[in-house]
């Protein structure tokens, strides 16, 4: 599941990626969108039980896999405004549904990344998350919509604590659980080499950013696919409580490439 394209991004995008039930679980409750042709990726996490989780999450990616309609050259702004406005609509789907069930709510996180130029943007709602690695270092991009991630905020839990929490699954926002759907967003700048991981709770839940970042630094040259598949490894090895799923992007500038090339000292 692994493509090597040149997109309509700066960069040339190389990505893979894989879902598991976990375990315990019957039922696959997450999905997730891997196109580096077109620099859009996300997961989404659904919650609800009872086969509705699934339901929500595929609307959220079959919503986003949309994007693809955007034309070339299509800017960030736009692009980001097309993923709100998709996921605005899920979110309406997703409370009609739940109406016409008659059940409280059917609702999923999300987490999208969009390639533009040299530039990537991203948005989401729920504890599903976005990492950076960059020259060795890893970062979270996004900040998890909990009650966990709130109370690690205002100091009253060590990450650590917050991990292993019993009630980290408790999520403030999500696709479908309100009426009106909040979501932050962000743009960074890429630079050559940059490798995004997104993922649900399944794998964060059981892994630290200490393993992740070994994994995401440990091969040279780096390959997507086999990164993908030593995360959800590892995190299947831990007990695999939850449905897990990674998706994995590098970055690569041509032009940075062919310097290397032009003078072999760098």
């Amino acid at each position: 599941m692994t493509d090597a394209v040149t997109c309509a991004s700066h960069f040339r995008w190389v990505s893979a990626a894989r879902t598991d039930a976990g375990r315990v679980r019957d039922i696959n409750e997450d999905a997730c969108l891997d196109i580096p042709l077109d620099g859009r990726w996300a997961v989404a996490d659904g919650m609800g039980g009872h086969a509705v989780g699934d339901l929500a999450s595929r609307l959220v990616i079959e919503r986003l896999g949309e994007l693809k309609q955007l034309p070339a050259g299509t800017g960030m702004t736009r692009s980001l405004a097309f993923a709100q406005a998709q996921l605005q609509h899920a979110n309406r789907q997703l409370r009609e549904e739940a109406a016409r069930r008659q059940v409280t709510r059917i609702g999923s996180t999300v987490v999208v990344l969009i390639a533009c130029d040299r530039f990537c943007g991203y948005l989401w709602a729920g504890d599903s998350r976005i990492y950076l690695c960059r020259q060795g270092r890893l970062r979270q991009l996004t900040r998890d919509h909990s009650q966990v991630e709130e109370l690690r905020q205002l100091g009253h839990l060590t990450e650590d604590e917050a991990r292993h929490h019993p009630a980290h699954h408790i999520i403030t926002r999500a696709v479908g659980a309100t009426d009106t759907l909040d979501l932050d967003e962000d743009i960074l700048e890429v630079m050559d080499g940059d490798v995004f991981l997104l993922c649900s709770d399944g794998l964060s839940n059981e892994l630290s950013d200490d393993e992740i970042r070994a994994t995401l630094t440990q091969a040279s040259p780096f390959d997507c696919r086999r990164a993908t598949q030593a995360l959800v490894d590892m995190a299947l090895a831990r007990g695999g409580r939850d449905n897990i799923t990674v998706v994995i992007a590098q970055a690569e500038d041509p032009l940075a490439s062919d310097k290397t090339l032009l003078n072999p000292s760098c």
